[in-house]
This record gives structure tokens, C-alpha cells and sequence, in this order.
């Protein structure tokens, strides 16, 4: 374990000062993450050092497609998810407790060092990426800022796959370290957001706009699920909102939902809902569409 950052005592336990969440944490319990521990009046991440999945991945599995198309990386996950999202398609590992997965131990200069050898330059690979991934890096930020920051220092790129759901202080203390990222902007609606994730919207949109002022190159996924959140007048309405905040040109990739976790009674999407989407996306002004999972 280490001691975590962003959180301040009480005179029962700690509160997390991660995300919006802000959760009271008591003696020997945990935060909604999972992975963050009161323990002596102080809080530790318990999955610091300790990733539950190393890959070697397609840059375009992230999905980015506009950051070194062609590339590979290495994806490192750790336990732990500041969401319930009811669809979430790796819940065995993002809602699992520390200790309910094999994990092994790896300090930051150990990842970079793996990256370094596993990923030699090519004409398709001018440095070695890591990329922090399947879970909610973000909940494990200290390890993802420390890995970071080595790697960014040996002339390496960092890319994060998240929700977003952070608050602006440790976000701005990792951005530095970011080369790109992809956001998860699961609808536009702050009603859906807590039906079927547990957060908000509005903390998730502050992260775009924080890592786009920061210089962070963001691409947006949006995965569309029937019933749920593929109203097309919601829809336009999100992409309204990026067009007129400045990512008309950023790529946003429309997913395809296929039935998982607590939502195995609804169907995939229909091909034609992506196709309308698509369409609108276009209207309002998005350049750069893509159609996941098709």
C-alpha cells in the first residue's frame, strides 16, 4: 500500500478529495473506488504498484485514431471504478475488491522499462505508450502520475482511457505528464448519469475542457445503448455541446452496445441507430466520425 493523496482527516476517518464522489471514509472501509483505504487515520491506495492487467494493444483498440494511428501499446490496468455503471463491460476487474484478482507487483520504473522492450521503434512507432486503461485509471491516479512522469521524462507518451469523473486539482497535476486521451461522455444528461453510472455529467465535461486547455490531445467515445441513452435529440444536443466547446475536430467514436453485466436483457444496437447518429454528429459539425464495435 501507499499512502494516498488528495484527501483530508475527520475526526472519524478521512474524506477523498479524488473525484466528485467526495467519499467519507471511515476506519478499515473503503471509498466507492474500491481501492482506497482508511487505515490510522489515513488513506492508501491499495492497488499502487499492483496492475491486474498488462496487454500489448492496438493504439486504435483504445479507440484513439487520430494519435499515431498504427502504433501499439502497453495497456496497464488496476482494480478499481468510481462508476457502477450497470453496463460495464470489464466489471470483473473494475468492480472488484484489492485482492479479489491476481495482481502482481510492478513499480513504475518496471513498467516503463516492459514498454521500453517490448516496444521498439518502428516506422510505426516513434516511442514507446503506455496507456492506463479497462479500469478507472484515475482512481488510481498516483501510480498512473508516477508511471507517467518517468516514462514522459525517457521521451515516452502517455495516453488515458477514462470516465473523467475527477476532480480539477489532481487532474492538473497529471495532465503535464498526458500525451492523449480518450473520455468516455456516456450521455448528455445528468439523469442518466445517475441511473445507470452513479455520478454527473458536469464534472465529466470539466475534465474535457481541463485537458484540452492543458493541451492533451482528447478524443471522445460515446457508447450507444437502446433505451437508454440513444435519444437522437439528446444526442445533438451532446454534440452541439463539443462543437461549440471547441472539439468539432476531435474524433468521436460512436459504439455499439452489446448486452453485458446488469443490462443482458437489451439488444445490441441496431447498425441504423449508429448510422443515425453518425449523420447528426455530421450535421452539427463533428469532422472525424467513427462507428465502434460494428
Amino acid at each position: 500500500m501507499k499512502e494516498a493523496e488528495y484527501y483530508h482527516p475527520t475526526a472519524d476517518g478521512v474524506v477523498c478529495d479524488l473525484c466528485p464522489h467526495r467519499c467519507h471514509i471511515r476506519e478499515g472501509q473503503r471509498g466507492i473506488c474500491r481501492s482506497r483505504l482508511c487505515r490510522d487515520g489515513k488513506l492508501y491506495s491499495e492497488v499502487y504498484g499492483r496492475p491486474c492487467a498488462l496487454a500489448i494493444d492496438p493504439i486504435e483498440k483504445k479507440p484513439l485514431r487520430a494519435f499515431h494511428p498504427g502504433s501499439r501499446c502497453l495497456s496497464l490496468a488496476c482494480t478499481g471504478c468510481n462508476f457502477r455503471c450497470l453496463n460495464c463491460q470489464n466489471h470483473d476487474i473494475s468492480q472488484a475488491r484489492p485482492g479479489e484478482v491476481y495482481t502482481a507487483e510492478y513499480a513504475p520504473a518496471d513498467i516503463v522499462a516492459m514498454a521500453r522492450r517490448e516496444l521498439p521503434a518502428d516506422r510505426y512507432q516513434p516511442a514507446p505508450i503506455i496507456a492506463y486503461t479497462y479500469t478507472e485509471p484515475l482512481t488510481y491516479i498516483e501510480y498512473v502520475r508516477d508511471t507517467a512522469s518517468l516514462a514522459h521524462r525517457q521521451g515516452m507518451l502517455n495516453v488515458l482511457v477514462s470516465a473523467g469523473y475527477v476532480e480539477p486539482r489532481p487532474l492538473a497535476d497529471l495532465a503535464p505528464w498526458l500525451d492523449a486521451a480518450n473520455i468516455d461522455l456516456k450521455a448528455f444528461s445528468d439523469d442518466i448519469y445517475r441511473r445507470v453510472c452513479g455520478g454527473s455529467l458536469q464534472p465529466v465535461l470539466n475534465t474535457l475542457l481541463q485537458l484540452q486547455a492543458a493541451g492533451v490531445w482528447v478524443e471522445i467515445t460515446n457508447l450507444m445503448i437502446p433505451t437508454v441513452n440513444d435519444d437522437m435529440e439528446l444526442f445533438g444536443r451532446m454534440c452541439q455541446w463539443l462543437v461549440a466547446n471547441g472539439f468539432g475536430a476531435n474524433p468521436l467514436h460512436i459504439s455499439r452496445f452489446f448486452p453485458h453485466h446488469k443490462l443482458q436483457h437489451l439488444r445490441p444496437t441496431p447498425l441504423d441507430t449508429l448510422r443515425q447518429a453518425r449523420d447528426i454528429a455530421a450535421r452539427e459539425g463533428i469532422s472525424h466520425i467513427y462507428l465502434g464495435n460494428v
